[in-house]
């Protein structure tokens, strides 16, 4: 873990975040406490396509056939 004071921080900004987005941990402090920890933000997974499981998934049969435990709740 790497920590900087946040003058040095600011000034040193751009390398930083390449740091940190290489996965290093930067801790930010002020008066030699830490204040802050500079990670990366988690990209967001791809949209959801519709049809985009088509041919993947398979549904029984019988799916929708009564079941018989249930045959008291009719």
């Amino acid at each position: 873990m790497q920590q900087f004071n946040v003058a040095e921080a600011k000034a040193r900004f751009s390398s930083l975040i390449r740091k940190a987005l290489a996965g290093e941990d930067i801790v930010i402090a002020k008066d030699n406490k830490p204040l802050v920890k500079l990670v990366p933000v988690r990209r967001p997974a791809r949209r959801r396509q519709a049809g985009s499981a088509r041919g993947q998934v398979s549904i029984s049969r019988d799916f929708s056939a009564p079941l018989d435990d249930f045959g008291d709740f009719r």
